[in-house]
């Protein structure tokens, strides 16, 4: 029997399957990166419209240190963006109106955010007794360390932003690993925060948020130029299986069903994809997979002008709490943030709707979207006019929602596929649902696979 035709394969070219081929192609191996998509980059979707440059999927991403050091060595961190400075004013749609969030102490002292005793209780959390937030919801530890309050107003509107989830679903230790670490190193979040501040550890990133002055979909676009022929886009895989030692992967491209031979192979895709793959080969694997949920999000990039609004279109952006009644999930305001983004005379926004808070957005009407944001942004900018839509986006599966246990989930899912030698999993749905989180999550598997 041959032997294979490759080193590795790489399933899905989304950002974690970006990375893992670009370390992979850079330590020496021969690599083929296969989607069924017409362009890279997964989520990573960024087009121009009418003079507008928006984004399909996320908008921004933070640049952690494991990412930062995974751009330097491509040569990627030119493509980099920063924020405008002005962007990190940040708002919460709080008792009828937008809120400024507090940035620095005293800013927190006078927010109308929390009342007196939720203040009092927040800066008693050192007080608190210990406990452990593994197997605790979001929820149960963020209220037991900071107070209900914390939770309701502060910690439960911050989550909408990143999971469109809920809180008293999410898992803590999943969610928040570094606050739930320091509290069972130290005792305390602060305590813990303080001990880190004089002994850092781990790799430094940047501070702030970044894009790429193409969008996010041009950074994905600059990392699959340093793949060349290795990336072959509109393939959809089949099926996967063991032979002889390798790894056969069953593919169709252009109509043309072929397989491909290959020592170790990555799936970096979403886990209900990835769970199709494995059924064949681990149906306890696939299984678990299969039980990681998905918050569904429309994403709606809106022009406005700034003179048909009664509140200054400045900053960030912001958030709405559940208890504000609305199925706007929050806004953010684009053509602040990065230079380009909107023509002259215009502002930028991206609407975002649906979450946990309106699970069915992906089968509503455009019509029925658009009222929905057109009432949350009426309510938190006073519009004299409705806004100009210019593409709806639907995202099934958006933003993975790992529960209280699903650490535990991540460590059994690993610990099973080690038996299925030259396998690795990459994906946002393994430790982190953020940009950065995803291209680490690339990295690990090719490291995973560079050591068989």
């Amino acid at each position: 029997m041959s032997g294979p035709d490759l080193q590795a394969v790489v399933i899905g070219a989304g950002a974690a399957g970006l990375a893992a081929a670009l370390e992979l192609r850079s330590q020496g191996h021969e690599v083929l990166l296969l989607d069924a998509g017409d362009r890279p980059g997964g989520v990573m979707r960024s087009d121009r419209e009418s003079g507008f440059l928006f984004e399909r999927g996320p908008n921004t991403m933070m640049v952690k240190g494991p990412a930062l050091s995974f751009l330097q060595r491509h040569g990627l961190e030119v493509a980099l963006q920063p924020a405008s400075p002005a962007a990190r004013n940040r708002y919460l749609f709080h008792d009828g109106e937008l809120t400024p969030v507090p940035m620095n102490p005293f800013a927190f002292a006078a927010s109308p955010l929390l009342t007196g005793g939720g203040k009092l209780r927040l800066l008693a959390e050192p007080f608190a007794s210990r406990g452990d937030g593994r197997g605790e919801s979001v929820a149960e530890f963020v209220g037991r360390r900071l107070g209900p309050e914390a939770v309701e107003r502060l910690v439960g509107p911050f989550l909408i932003g990143i999971y469109a989830g809920d809180e008293r679903r999410l898992g803590a230790e999943a969610v928040f690993p570094s606050l739930v670490e320091m509290e069972r190193e130290s005792g305390s979040i602060a305590r813990g925060a303080l001990a880190r501040m004089i002994r850092p550890r781990g790799e430094r990133g940047l501070r702030g948020s970044y894009s790429s002055p193409e969008g996010l979909g041009g950074l994905a676009g600059h990392m699959a130029r340093g793949l060349g022929e290795a990336l072959q886009l509109g393939t959809c895989v089949a099926s996967i299986r063991r032979s002889g030692g390798s790894w056969v992967v069953g593919i169709e491209s252009d109509g043309t069903e072929r397989e491909i031979r290959t020592r170790s192979l990555v799936l970096a895709t979403d886990a209900a994809s990835a769970a199709v793959l494995l059924r064949g080969l681990d149906t306890e694997a696939a299984a678990a997979l299969d039980a990681i949920e998905y918050a569904p999000v429309a994403s709606v990039p809106l022009s406005i002008d700034p003179r048909d609004s009664r509140h200054p279109i400045e900053g960030f952006g912001f958030l709405v709490p559940r208890a504000a009644g609305l199925d706007l999930l929050g806004a953010l305001f684009m053509s602040r943030m990065f230079p380009r983004r909107a023509p002259e005379g215009r502002e930028l926004v991206m609407g975002m709707i649906g979450g946990a808070r309106w699970p069915a957005v992906v089968d509503a009407a455009d019509d029925q979207i658009l009222e929905r944001i057109h009432r949350g942004l009426d309510r938190a900018l006073g519009l004299r006019t409705a806004p100009q839509a210019l593409a709806i986006t639907r995202w099934p599966r958006a933003v993975p929602q790992p529960g209280p246990h699903h650490g535990r989930l991540v460590r059994d899912l690993r610990a099973r596929l080690a038996r299925q030698p030259g396998l690795a999993l990459a994906g946002a749905y393994l430790e982190g649902v953020s940009v950065a989180d995803t291209l680490a999550a690339g990295v690990r598997a090719a490291g995973e696979i560079a050591r068989l």
